[in-house]
């Protein structure tokens, strides 16, 4: 079992920047696929950015491929997320992902989840 803590969200103007990270308990972190996921005002949650178990693969959602750089660090049991040129529109609950099986960008097949951030963007 794994217990995530997310940090890093706020307030900021459209065009800046945020890092999020995402704490994890456990000796077994680097077992887990990990994820970002957001859930804006009345919408269903959203795939962000997936990374591998040593961060050597990647996969973005389209709304912010190009912007976003998921990392993770599994000496510190972290996992980031680098959020640039952002947009109102990225204004969401982040939450962090856990998945202990395959590579899916659908929340049904995480398995833990943290508590979430709160990011928002004005314009």
């Amino acid at each position: 079992q794994v217990q995530l803590v997310e940090s890093g969200g706020g307030l900021v103007q459209a065009g800046g920047s945020l890092r999020l990270s995402c704490a994890a308990s456990g000796r077994t972190f680097s077992s887990y696929l990990m994820g970002w996921f957001r859930q804006a005002p009345g919408k269903g949650r959203e795939f962000v950015a997936r990374i591998s178990w040593r961060g050597g693969s990647t996969y973005y959602a389209d709304s912010v491929k190009g912007r976003f750089t998921i990392s993770r660090d599994n000496a510190k049991n972290t996992v980031y997320l680098q959020m640039n040129s952002l947009k109102p529109e990225d204004t969401a609950v982040y939450y962090c992902a856990a998945d202990k099986s395959y590579p899916s960008t659908n929340d049904r097949d995480y398995d833990y989840w943290g508590q979430g951030t709160q990011v928002t963007v004005s314009s």
